[in-house]
């Protein structure tokens, strides 16, 4: 019995030795232990430099991933730019950034353009003076195929390049207001350029500014704004540029109704020797007037403008916009170094706002008004063409598609021609005007 009782003994005291050896050799093996390694040295146990290596891992798989999609997005984009005709960056359209709808702007803006008075109050009260109820009422004869869009949906500035690029027309001249200023019917719109210029670099379509005449314009506060516009969106590859006669790269600028500033205050922002002229500082640039009177060549050519534009849509309405003149037009300029930029247009109507000047229409005539505009343009052999307009609704002189629209509200269309017969006819005679500029460089 004692002897069991030593065998017992011994055994327990061998099975304590043992749990106490086994205890020894586990806690001698930690984490950095070779025997707990990967045969490339990556550990088993991994610490939180481990975690972080894991995240950046993932953030450069994201990253190819992007890189990919990015590639494969620019692919599509070549073969879509493929399809369209190269752009002439000698055609211009003007272009309105003062469309606003409730779900990008809160309300809608100028499509409810109201319908404005008579001068002459006895002849107002024959005509309406409400205002338009859109949607489906807005102030135009016509119905946009994008519907009372708004200026700040990147899917409609996307489609308008698009258009502009069926149209093969290079450049856009946005209308500007300086910022926080507004036409009489609309919403500042200066914010919107940055978005105008990223789209149409995309699709490789220029921008140039439209300078409106905005409350209290004068040549200190044009000196402001140019120096405002250049700085802002002057280094953008989109912002159009051209190069002169003197072998200057300038930027461009439209000045509508520059006849509201008399010539002597032109002159002491655009004259070589006035003291706070613009001219050879980092600011100076192409300006062209906009000719109505024939009365105002000569108060162009004194102010110090460097061009002529011609704006209107109606042939006939102003000594500019007649066509019959833009040969002696031509000439002045010729002969006064001045650019000479005629502007044509597919039409006029604009008894959506202004329900009495039914004068003024020009019929459509299924694109012949339009085609006999560019053909009068290109025989006076212009150093640029200007479009009135591409989305100028109020007046009817779009370019951009419109639709057949069956609503209370009674609007023309384009039929029996497709919504894209303006964009057609305009790529038509790009590329004549394109080959006729090769011809007269010959």
């Amino acid at each position: 019995m004692a002897r069991f009782r030593r065998k017992s003994c011994i055994t327990f005291l061998a099975l304590v030795l043992l749990v106490l050896i086994v205890t020894v050799i586990l806690k001698s093996l930690t984490p950095e232990d070779p025997a707990f390694s990967s045969p490339v040295g990556g550990e088993l146990f991994p610490d939180s430099k481990n975690d972080k290596q894991i995240q950046r891992d993932k953030k450069a798989e994201s990253n190819q991933m992007k890189a990919t999609e990015s590639v494969q997005s620019d692919k599509e984009l070549e073969a879509t730019l493929r399809k369209f005709p190269p752009p002439n960056y000698y055609l211009h359209a003007f272009y309105y950034t003062w469309y606003g709808n409730p779900k990008f702007d809160g309300k809608y803006i100028h499509w409810d353009h109201p319908q404005l008075p008579h001068w002459d109050f006895k002849v107002a009260q024959g005509y309406p003076q409400g205002q338009h109820n859109p949607p489906d009422d807005i102030g135009s004869n016509f119905f946009p195929a994008l519907g009372a869009y708004s200026s700040r949906d990147p899917s409609v500035v996307e489609a308008h390049m698009q258009q502009l690029r069926t149209a093969a027309i290079g450049v856009l001249a946005v209308s500007w207001y300086p910022p926080d200023m507004k036409d009489d019917n609309g919403e500042p719109t200066d914010d919107i350029v940055p978005l105008l210029l990223e789209v149409a670099h995309k699709y490789q379509i220029k921008v140039a500014f439209h300078i409106e005449p905005y409350k209290g314009r004068d040549e200190v506060n044009m000196y402001t704004n140019v120096k405002y516009i250049i700085e802002k969106y002057g280094e953008h590859p989109a912002f159009f540029k051209f190069r002169t006669t003197t072998g200057k790269l300038l930027p461009l600028f439209y000045v509508y109704d520059s006849y509201l500033m008399n010539s002597e205050q032109w002159a002491k922002l655009l004259k070589h020797t006035e003291s706070n002229s613009i001219r050879d500082t980092p600011y100076d640039a192409t300006f062209i007037a906009l000719l109505v009177d024939e009365k105002h060549k000569r108060d162009i050519l004194t102010a110090g403008f460097d061009g002529v534009y011609t704006y209107f849509a109606t042939n006939g309405f102003s000594y500019g916009s007649t066509q019959r003149n833009w040969d002696t037009i031509k000439s002045f300029c010729e002969d006064n170094n001045l650019i000479f930029i005629p502007s044509v247009g597919p039409g006029y109507i604009d008894t959506s706002v202004r329900p009495w000047n039914f004068q003024n229409t020009r019929n459509r005539i299924n694109g012949k008004y339009y085609e006999t505009s560019l053909s009068a343009a290109l025989a006076a052999r212009p150093d640029f063409v200007s479009i009135t307009s591409f989305n100028e609704w109020h007046e009817g002189t779009q370019i951009e598609m419109a639709i057949p629209k069956t609503s209370q509200t009674v609007y023309l269309d384009y039929l029996p021609n497709k919504p894209t017969i303006y964009l057609e006819i305009t790529r038509k005679w790009a590329a004549i005007f394109g080959g006729e500029r090769r011809r007269w460089q010959e």
